[in-house]
């Protein structure tokens, strides 16, 4: 009988921790895991999950830019993941696919039960619109932050993100150009791909409250200018998205394999080789 297979699709993909993420998590756990990293861009997609599929894949995490494609691929979507509007792991049930989204429930365990803090009623500012701040601003409203505010350099899409809410008493758009003047905030998370282009994010330091948290959905090298800027700026914590990425992980495995394993150790060992400071 052929060996189930697990993966991970993006594009690109070769950066991708997840594989030595899920493969510590079988170590852990005792199950002998088949997992990969596949590349693949937005129009090989579909057949390149096709591929997958016959060859018993079995489970997928999803990543950028394919998050929102997935959900199109999937005969059913979590409740979550349909109102984010994005998939990032796929189970095969039967001879189809089922959809969850694991980013948002990931991002508050790391924020909450790794860091001990307390999201209610921050003021919270999302940078960027796409399938990861769909999750994020889901996550954060469903945890009890008191105000979102989303700015994307392309604004419709930060007003189709705060349509797809519908919570117009606590989510508002602002134009990009504006940030000088929209007041300070309590939470500030970056969704935006700026660390990933290398590309650098102009924003000013009156964003930050005090005692503010920053937080990058990215993680390592990616983050660094992000994490650099909070902490100029006087951030009272910033910090990048491994937590989530682990976190996001476990539930993924969870969900393949009934098993929830333990994040510590994994997170631990990968924030030893990935750290904050471009000079550690």
């Amino acid at each position: 009988m052929t060996t189930p297979r697990y993966a991970v699709f993006g594009h690109p993909i070769a950066h991708s921790l997840s594989p030595r993420i899920h493969a510590a998590f079988g170590r852990q756990t005792g199950i002998a895991l088949n997992y990969t990293a596949i590349d693949a861009p937005l129009e090989t997609f579909a057949p390149s999950l096709a591929n997958f599929t016959d060859a018993n894949g079995r489970g997928a995490n999803i990543t950028q830019p394919l998050k929102q494609r997935a959900v199109g691929l999937c005969h059913a979507v979590s409740a979550f993941a349909r109102r984010a509007g994005a998939v990032n792991t796929l189970t095969r049930v039967g001879t189809v696919w089922h959809g969850d989204n694991t980013d948002g429930p990931g991002l508050i365990r790391d924020l909450t039960a790794r860091h001990g803090l307390d999201l209610r009623e921050r003021r919270t500012l999302l940078l960027g619109a796409g399938g990861a701040a769909h999750a994020a601003a889901h996550a954060l409203l469903d945890a009890g932050i008191g105000e979102l505010v989303i700015v994307n350099r392309s604004t419709d899409r930060a007003d189709a993100l705060a349509d797809s809410i519908r919570d117009p008493a606590r989510v508002h758009t602002r134009y990009w150009h504006d940030l000088a003047d929209i007041g300070s905030f309590d939470l500030i998370v970056n969704a935006t791909s700026a660390g990933v282009a290398r590309e650098t994010l102009a924003l000013p330091f009156g964003l930050i409250a005090p005692r503010a948290l920053c937080y990058d959905l990215s993680y390592g090298a990616a983050a660094l200018g992000f994490v650099a800027w909070a902490r100029a700026a006087g951030a009272g914590a910033a910090l990048d998205g491994l937590g989530m990425l682990v976190e996001q992980a476990a539930e993924s495995f969870a969900i393949w394999h009934g098993t929830r394993p333990d994040t510590d150790p994994v997170h631990d060992l990968l924030r030893g080789e990935l750290p904050l400071h471009a000079t550690d």
